[in-house]
């Protein structure tokens, strides 16, 4: 199952008053190739059986989905997995798993009443899809790294998607050209095969909705022609330009392409944050901050671009105020999922029933790494389509 369909999947989950298990591992492996998570792993799962009274249906239901997730580890793993999440719940009937190229920050297993859904949301809005194109003057190659593509090892999608090459260029002698003519002869190959491969880099950006582009390649040769080729959208998406050799592996280019990205991020992340605040104090109330206002403006339908921090520990609200805002809004007109109210004490399904929402009402999800930069809005908040108040008072 794709990330973005489980991530629905466990969402829309009802709780039903049995234990759900949601375990989140780092699973590469140590120097021995064995999977550093197991003896962690073992130490959790007896300390949540031993919240359980023996013989209990609770106790059961945990023995009933333990046993799926027992198999599941010794016989299905991937050995090329970095990452592995597992949820199982519903007495043995809920189960799903997803492994990962990219590893999670931290080992981790929840047992609530509902999945735990905040760090595979993080990891796939954290790593946005991006083109890169490696190209010289008679070849090309063209990559999709991040989404769902290389995120998730059960999808069949290679990263790279398109090979493009003019043998025309290739050994050609001058004979009796002068060199001058020869020159624009190759310059005219060249120039040509500069536009076949920005035409076909606009359309995979185009039909899959990919943001973000970068070039790689030698900047004395092919980068200057290829670069006045990009119609203005597609020259604005140019993050970076990389001088890397057809000898880079696609893994070399996937993690120096992903440096970039992780940078580009960061700078992202402080103007959305910025962004939020500004609009938070400007006259138009067109922001909010704070786990309670923003959760209230969740619920109308209000948000335009939730940021909220990686760190659940970095979220300060009220329990008494969020569980009045819970009741306040009558089932199915506050875009929630469920019946039954997430447990107001713990800020892990706090934050879950944020992005819960969010998602409900296309909300877009920046998560913040820097916990600090959030300090004033208690660890949450958000940039508003329009403001309730104003549209009332008009």
């Amino acid at each position: 199952m794709k990330l973005n369909a489980l991530i629905e999947k466990l969402a829309a989950f009802e709780p039903d008053g049995q234990p759900f298990i949601s375990i989140y591992l780092r699973a590469q492996s140590n120097n021995n190739g064995r999977d550093e998570y197991e003896i962690w792993l073992k130490n959790e799962i007896a300390e949540a059986q031993a919240g359980f009274k023996e013989e209990s249906p609770e106790a059961l239901a945990f023995a009933q989905s333990l046993e799926q997730i027992q198999q599941f580890l010794a016989n299905e793993v991937e050995p090329g997995a970095n990452g592995v999440a597992i949820f199982a719940g519903g007495a043995g009937e809920f189960f799903e798993t997803a492994q990962l190229d990219v590893e999670f920050p931290n080992n981790r297993l929840l047992t609530y009443d509902r999945p735990h859904i905040l760090p595979l949301v993080r990891l796939v809005e954290q790593n946005p899809k991006y083109l890169v194109l490696w190209t010289d003057t008679n070849k090309a190659d063209i990559y999709v790294f991040g989404g769902e593509n290389t995120i998730n090892l059960e999808t069949e999608t290679r990263a790279k998607v398109e090979e493009i090459e003019n043998v025309v260029t290739q050994g050609t002698k001058v004979g009796g050209w002068s060199q001058g003519r020869y020159q624009r002869h190759i310059g005219n190959f060249h120039l040509q095969h500069a536009k076949e491969t920005v035409e076909e880099v606009e359309k995979i950006m185009r039909d899959a909705k990919i943001k973000h582009l970068i070039l790689c390649g030698d900047e004395r040769t092919i980068i200057p022609i290829l670069r006045p080729q990009l119609s203005k959208a597609v020259e604005e998406s140019v993050l970076a330009v990389l001088n890397l050799s057809q000898y880079d592996s696609e893994e070399e280019i996937r993690e120096k392409t992903h440096e970039v990205m992780a940078a580009q991020n960061a700078v992202s992340d402080m103007e959305m944050v910025q962004r939020m605040y500004d609009a938070a104090k400007a006259a138009a109330g067109l922001g909010t901050m704070g786990v309670e206002n923003t959760l209230e403006a969740l619920s109308n339908g209000q948000v335009q671009e939730l940021i909220i921090s990686s760190n659940v520990d970095a979220l300060r609200y009220s329990p008494k105020k969020v569980k009045k805002i819970l009741k306040t809004y009558a089932v199915g007109e506050d875009h929630s999922t469920s019946d039954d109210l997430p447990s107001v004490r713990e800020s892990r399904q706090v934050a879950d029933e944020l992005l819960i929402r969010a998602m409900n009402t296309d909300a877009k999800i920046v998560f913040i790494e820097d916990e600090t930069t959030l300090k004033e809005a208690g660890g949450v908040g958000a940039v508003l389509r329009y403001n309730i108040n104003a549209t009332a008072n008009g």
